[in-house]
């Protein structure tokens, strides 16, 4: 039998378990911190991205190369 499973059932145990000592740690029901987690976890994924796209050794060349002509 694979461990996996269990793992899974122990995780979220913990993810509700967490939540819930956050939400009363915050004074807050319990669905407005996880809502609250979403949208948080969504912006650093966007900021991610964003930083990712420009960062990229591709786009850092083409704007490098746009700037050397524009100041010749």
């Amino acid at each position: 039998m694979s461990p996996l499973p269990h793992f899974q059932s122990v995780l979220s145990l913990l993810v509700t378990v967490s939540t819930w000592l956050l939400a009363r740690g915050l004074n807050m029901p319990q669905p407005l911190v996880h809502a609250t987690g979403v949208v948080v976890f969504a912006q650093v994924e966007a900021f991610e991205n964003w930083l990712a796209r420009s960062l990229c050794p591709a786009h850092l060349a083409r704007r490098f190369l746009a700037w050397r002509r524009s100041s010749c």
